[in-house]
């Protein structure tokens, strides 16, 4: 996709996300045989859910079918929030993945992996995991020393610190209450 086309459609799209309060966070034009697939990837700190992507998409059509943005040839439009897997390079990229673990490559050399606690203006506060039964530390990360980041999957995430002790304590009241109810009825 050309420069130009990239803005042409940025200029376009960018109001319509706005106004359902998403940011912008992709536009991509890919060959598909005799057609072209138009991807655009939105997102949200809250999230994105389908019935927005559906109605963003009716859109994006509308406008797209008004202006030749997307000149004669076929073309197959796609909304859609951002894969597990996309590079994190924005603030509030960390911002949204609070809580998880990331993998991150730093300018200085070497691959750190750690979940994400807090953010900042200015990096990320960082808990690593303990190796051999030794506790997790806390590490401070600056942006600037990140060359690359993404979340790493995970098939059994851990809540973070913060959020781990408020739901364990809310399973335990909500164990507590229970257990009172069954002896008050008996």
């Amino acid at each position: 996709m050309s420069t130009t086309q990239s803005e042409r459609l940025r200029g376009l799209l960018e109001p319509l996300v706005a106004a359902r309060d998403l940011d912008l966070e992709e536009i991509e034009v890919t060959p598909a045989g005799k057609s072209r697939v138009l991807r655009i990837v939105v997102d949200s700190d809250a999230g994105v859910q389908l019935d927005e992507c559906a109605e963003l998409s009716r859109e994006a059509s509308k406008v797209l079918d008004d202006t030749d943005a997307m000149g004669g040839a076929p073309y197959t439009l796609e909304v859609t929030s951002p894969g597990a897997d996309r590079p994190l390079t924005e603030s509030r990229h960390y911002r949204r993945a609070v809580g998880r673990l990331i993998k991150a490559r730093l300018h200085e050399g070497g691959d750190l992996v750690a979940r994400i606690i807090a953010t900042d203006d200015t990096g990320l506060d960082l808990e690593v995991p303990g190796v051999k039964g030794r506790k997790p530390t806390a590490r401070r990360v600056a942006f600037e020393e990140i060359a690359k980041a993404r979340v790493e999957l995970e098939f059994n995430p851990k809540p973070a610190r913060a959020a781990q002790g408020e739901a364990s304590q809310d399973a335990n009241t909500d164990q507590h209450d229970e257990h009172d109810e069954n002896k008050e009825e008996a």
